[in-house]
């Protein structure tokens, strides 16, 4: 299956909600006032929320007077150049180092799909002959520490841990050090998600950064933050709050398959400035996908 084919079996329920509505409303008519309005109400109704859906129509407005369009009939061409001009804000791939172990550094809230998705990146860089080790840095919960182990055995990738409560960046200095004694390619590091307090999950954060740093300047190379799709706006406000809480890469967004809002995207990067680097768009260990702008655009905007 290509990757154009992947994203619209994936995003079913968002084009079945968004293009499908679209498309009533494009039927048969002329560009006018009322249309884009209507529009705006689509775009809304998908989860972008109100500042990026106005801001998408008028970007659309614009582009289809420049073009000469007079038919709606011929918009979704349009709005698939804007939102793809919308969502290229940087690249979508990942900082893999080309000497030394790239640290990747996974954080986001509870029930995100974080530990899904470290397993899922192992398997996708072991399938690309990458060298992969985990580091189970989320030491709060035990039950952590047992998803990760249990997706490390799954995928067959080595996982360093430490017992519960212990410290966090002492299990990210150990998966450092055997990262390079073993070779390894890439280091991916599970961190806790206790937003709730705040000010001690960044100091905890600032803490694994200063020992990354230390034991590998310019490290943490990447670090993504996981967010599910299907919580819409919210994961919105979660993007703000760990903005601010720790220097966001990359952003993943997970559960896509399973939400009628999959336009979230948009305003995750259009407000908040920071690039999605890979989707999810079902549970199968192959189903995190890299991200594609234009993939995704086409996906929700065409029927």
């Amino acid at each position: 299956m290509g990757l154009f084919e992947r994203f619209r079996k994936g995003l079913q329920k968002s084009r079945n909600a968004l293009a499908d509505k679209l498309a009533s409303i494009f039927r048969g008519r002329k560009l006018d006032e009322s249309l884009f309005e209507e529009m705006e109400e689509a775009f809304i109704a998908a989860d972008m929320g109100v500042e990026t859906a106005l801001e998408l129509v008028d970007r659309v407005r614009v582009a289809a007077r420049k073009r000469r369009i007079e038919n709606a009939d011929d918009l979704p061409d349009v709005m698939v150049d804007v939102m793809r001009d919308m969502l290229d804000i940087g690249s979508s791939d990942m900082n893999l180092q080309s000497e030394g172990p790239t640290l990747v550094l996974v954080v986001g809230v509870n029930g995100a799909g974080k530990t899904t998705t470290i397993g899922k990146l192992a398997h996708y860089y072991q399938a690309q002959g990458k060298k992969v080790l985990l580091a189970a840095g989320d030491t709060f919960r035990a039950a952590a520490i047992e998803q990760l182990l249990a997706w490390g055995n799954r995928v067959g990738v080595d996982v360093v841990r430490h017992s519960q409560g212990a410290d966090p960046a002492a299990v990210v200095y150990d998966a450092i050090a055997a990262g390079k004694a073993r070779g390894i390619d890439i280091i991916i590091c599970d961190t806790a998600g206790r937003l709730q307090n705040k000010s001690h999950l960044m100091a905890e954060l600032a803490k694994i950064r200063k020992v990354a740093a230390k034991e590998m300047p310019g490290s943490p190379h990447e670090v993504l933050l996981v967010l599910d799709g299907t919580t819409g706006q919210n994961g919105l406000m979660q993007a703000k709050v760990f903005k601010e809480v720790v220097d966001v890469t990359g952003i993943v967004i997970t559960k896509l398959d399973g939400t009628a809002k999959g336009g979230i995207v948009l305003p995750i990067v259009h407000e908040q400035g920071i690039p999605v680097k890979w989707i999810g768009l079902g549970e199968g260990v192959e189903d995190l996908q890299p991200f594609d702008a234009t993939a995704y655009a086409e996906a929700v905007c065409r029927p």
